[in-house]
């Protein structure tokens, strides 16, 4: 089985210290055309959140506020922590990755996501996750 890697892109930016920046993350800095788009906020940081992956489905996500950890595992094993603490960056999330995510008590997260939402694709149970290995 092929397995892509999760990586950080750097969105480009424009603006400076006396205005603010703006950051762009358009559909051509992207390894997929956004599908779908979705924040998730006041997370406490007592709660690890994610505990699934997908069949299909791919995202990129930004931290543009606070801080947030992505601890990634693929279908071999193979794990991988991210930190994001800057709304320039992104980490790209390919399918097939099972995900624990970890909130500062401030951070919004922002998600970018190649297919609109589908129950379907989810996969809850990470033993039937890696069972998936063997297929």
């Amino acid at each position: 089985m092929n397995v892509q890697k999760p990586y950080l892109l750097t969105f480009d930016t424009i603006g400076a210290p006396d205005l603010g920046y703006i950051a762009v993350a358009g559909n051509s800095a992207l390894p997929f055309q956004i599908q779908r788009t979705y924040w998730i906020y006041c997370t406490p940081e007592t709660v690890a959140r994610g505990h699934h992956a997908h069949h299909k489905l791919q995202q990129v996500v930004i931290a543009v506020h606070g801080s947030i950890e992505f601890i990634l595992e693929n279908i071999g094993g193979e794990k991988t922590t991210f930190r994001l603490e800057k709304p320039d960056t992104g980490l790209f999330i390919p399918e097939m990755h099972w995900r624990t995510i970890n909130f500062s008590h401030d951070a919004v997260l922002l998600c970018l996501a190649s297919t609109e939402y589908n129950e379907e694709d989810y996969i809850r149970n990470f033993e039937d996750f890696k069972s998936l290995a063997n297929k």
